[in-house]
This record gives C-alpha cells, sequence and structure tokens, in this order.
C-alpha cells in the first residue's frame, strides 16, 4: 500500500438507489445478528459477573450496525462511529466477538470502495488499524502482566501464551490488510468501470457525429455535382437562347441553329444527371458501369464552350500522367466552373486560355480569359465548390482577377508518388 496517495482524480459513479436500500437492509440484519449474539454471550457467561445488561448490549449493536446503512454515503463517518462504538464496547466488556469483527471489516473496505479523495481514505483507514493495533499492544502487555494466564504456560522462549499473542497479531493483519487491498481493488475497478462507460458514450457521440459529418459530405457533394452541371449547361442554353431570340426575325437560319444547340445543351444536362443519380444508387464497390469524367474529356468541354459564342483554347504542356479517377473529375469540373463563369460575367468578347501542365511533382490547370473581371468579391457557390474541389484533391486554388485584365483560375494539385 502506498505511503503517499494522491488525491482523486476521477470520480466514481454514485451509488444507487438500490444500493443503498441494500445497506440499510445490511445494517438491520447485522444489528439483530448483534443483539442475538450479546444475549448469547452474556448466557453463556463469557465475563462471569462482569458482563453489563441487556440494554448496554443493544446500545453496543445499534453503534456497531446502525452506521452502516450510511457506508456508502458517508463512508469515513461510518468507519469512525464503528470503530468508537467497538472500542467502548470491548472496554465495558460487553461479550459480542463477531458482529463487531464483520462491521471493522465492512467499513475498512468501504472507506477504501467508496471515497473519492485516496488520500483521505488512506488516513482514515491507516487510523483506524494503527488505532486497533496499539489497544492490541495494550491488551497484550495487560494480559502479560496479569496473574490470570487464561490458562496458558508462559514457560520457555516461544510459550503457548507467545503463541496465542502472535495469532492475534497475525490475525488482524490479515484482517485489516484484507480490507484494506479489497477496499482499494474494488474502488480501481469502479473507476475502470466508470472510465469506460465515459468512453463508451464519448465514443457513441462521435460515432453520431461522425455519421452526421458523413450526411453533411454528402449533401455538399451531391450539391456540388448538380451546380456544376445545372449551372454549366444551363448558362449555355441561356446564351443560345438569347441568341435565337435575337436574329429570329432576321436570320431565322441562324436562330434555328441557336435552338438546336439549346436543345443540345439539354440533352447534354439530362444525360449528366442521370448518370449522376445512377452513381449515387449505386453501390459502392459497383464500378462497371461508374460514371467519371476525365482529363480527356476537356477538349469537348473547350469545344462547347467555342459553340456557346467564347474563343476558347487548349493548351498541354508536359507528358500527361495517369491521375487518380477523383483527381481528374475535379480538374474538369473547376475548369467547367470557370468556363462557365468565364462566359456569364465577362463579356460577349471574351476568350479563354485553358492550359493543363504536366511536371515531375504535380499536375496545374490554369484558366483565363480576356473579358472583364467580376465587380463583385463575394465568392458564390461556384467558386466555393472550385475551392472545395482543389482541396478534396489535396491541391491549392487562385482565383481573382488578373492586373492586365480578365479573370484566372489557377489549381495545382500533387502528383502522387
Amino acid at each position: 500500500m502506498s505511503s503517499h496517495p494522491e488525491a482523486v482524480t476521477q470520480r466514481r459513479t454514485p451509488a444507487t438507489p438500490a444500493e443503498l436500500r441494500s445497506d440499510a437492509w445490511l445494517a438491520g440484519a447485522l444489528l439483530v445478528g448483534a443483539i442475538i449474539s450479546a444475549a448469547l454471550g452474556a448466557t453463556a457467561g463469557l465475563f462471569g459477573d462482569d458482563t453489563p445488561s441487556i440494554g448496554w448490549a443493544i446500545l453496543f449493536s445499534a453503534g456497531l450496525t446502525v452506521p452502516l446503512a450510511f457506508r456508502r454515503r458517508t463512508p469515513e463517518v461510518a468507519a469512525i462511529a464503528v470503530t468508537i462504538a467497538f472500542f467502548i464496547g470491548v472496554t465495558a466488556r460487553i461479550p459480542e466477538f463477531y458482529v463487531s469483527n464483520i462491521s471493522l471489516f465492512i467499513v475498512v473496505y468501504s472507506v477504501g470502495a467508496w471515497v473519492d479523495n485516496r488520500r483521505r481514505a488512506f488516513w482514515v483507514r491507516t487510523g483506524i488499524i494503527v488505532g486497533m493495533f496499539i489497544w492490541l499492544l495494550v491488551t497484550t502487555f495487560q494480559a502479560a502482566t496479569t496473574d490470570d494466564d487464561g490458562g496458558l504456560s508462559r514457560e520457555g522462549l516461544f510459550s503457548p501464551f507467545v503463541a496465542y499473542m502472535l495469532i492475534q497479531f497475525l490475525v488482524n493483519a490479515a484482517f485489516f490488510g484484507g480490507a484494506y487491498y479489497m477496499g482499494d481493488r474494488a474502488c480501481a475497478s469502479a473507476l475502470d468501470r466508470t472510465a469506460l462507460e465515459q468512453r463508451t458514450r464519448e465514443l457513441e457521440d462521435e460515432r453520431e457525429l461522425t455519421a452526421a459529418q458523413a450526411i453533411a459530405l454528402d449533401r455538399v457533394g451531391i450539391a456540388r455535382e448538380l451546380h456544376d452541371v445545372v449551372a454549366h449547361h444551363v448558362s449555355s442554353m441561356g446564351v443560345q437562347a438569347g441568341a435565337a431570340r435575337t436574329v429570329l426575325d432576321a436570320d431565322p437560319v441562324a436562330a434555328r441553329t441557336a435552338m438546336l444547340a439549346v436543345e443540345s445543351s439539354a440533352r447534354a444536362a439530362l444525360d449528366e444527371l442521370r448518370h449522376l443519380l445512377e452513381t449515387l444508387r449505386s453501390p459502392l464497390d459497383d464500378s462497371a458501369d461508374s460514371y467519371t469524367l476525365a482529363v480527356h474529356d476537356l477538349e469537348s468541354l473547350v469545344a462547347h464552350a467555342r459553340e456557346n459564342g467564347m474563343p476558347t483554347a487548349l493548351t498541354v504542356i508536359g507528358t500527361p500522367i495517369q491521375l487518380p479517377e477523383l483527381v481528374q473529375l475535379n480538374i474538369y469540373r473547376i475548369a467547367q466552373e470557370a468556363l462557365t463563369n468565364a462566359r456569364r460575367h465577362s463579356g460577349a468578347s471574351a476568350t479563354a486560355d485553358v492550359r493543363l501542365r504536366y511536371d515531375e511533382t504535380a499536375v496545374e490547370l490554369e484558366i483565363a480569359n480576356s473579358g472583364r473581371a467580376v465587380a463583385t468579391t463575394r465568392a458564390g457557390l461556384g467558386t466555393l465548390g472550385m475551392r472545395e474541389r482543389a482541396t478534396a484533391s489535396g491541391g491549392t486554388i487562385e482565383i481573382g482577377p488578373r492586373p492586365r485584365g480578365g479573370f484566372l483560375v489557377r489549381v495545382r494539385i500533387p502528383v502522387p508518388a
């Protein structure tokens, strides 16, 4: 046992109402047992004519057992009360030897098991144990100096009297040592159980939080995909529909061509939405019919931009390498959103330049347009989506107006080893 225990750092779970009720029942049962034991001891004449009346035996029994009803609520008070009652009863020669020992064991154990402040638990138990051994030494000295030896021979170095006294010391050492050890083990087990329950609750909270975060991330991903698909094609349809309205009377053929482009964009949007919904409905490990846009689709994206009235060039620099599907999809979507923004905000005379660069450490996508820069600095959903895609790919992104006019989007994504 440690001589310098630390103060409490954890608190065990408080006693339940059922445990408190069981303490009351235990105290009542031991009270009855103590009264019966004292009465039988008096009848047997264990102390001869010096035995006090039965009334004192009942008071002694109550002092030994009633505090046990509070052994979990106030363990230290119960232990001190029982110890004092024990000393008084033994001094008064009340013939009860069994329930008193049981009560002492229970209160010493309870202090170790239920006192959260371990330093206080140590000193309370140590005080009781030291007091008991001092009392035992005093009674041993008295027995050794009295003429009443109880029939035990004192002759020889290891006489029957010495053997009997050694047995008393050993029994008490085992008695109090067992109560001390079992109380500490019960407290440690309770603290471990409390910590395990707390950790279980934390894990459950983390699981719920993780599930909520996963749902939120899924919703963000779906919203981003829908925005990129719808915004791109609806913007194209808006441009073509506006052109058709402008030339409807003067050039029906050009108007018809523009409306065909609107129809084509609508079909493309529906096709992409269908593939997106199929992907969402498919199991995670079912990739047979997965639909993933790749960097080679940038050519068709640039061609689509040109068809919608914005001269756009695509330049690939370096040797193309195989990139993860997520990186390729995000590169395509960033280029798609950047071109859509250029078509919507940069004016009718805007041109765009798409550059895809490969080097040994990263792949870089740059979309620059020559039209007017966006006047507002408020980030919209498209800008937010581009930043999220760059971050999801482990890259960085620059979005902003160019000093010489126009707008620039540049994303750089490290190449996996």
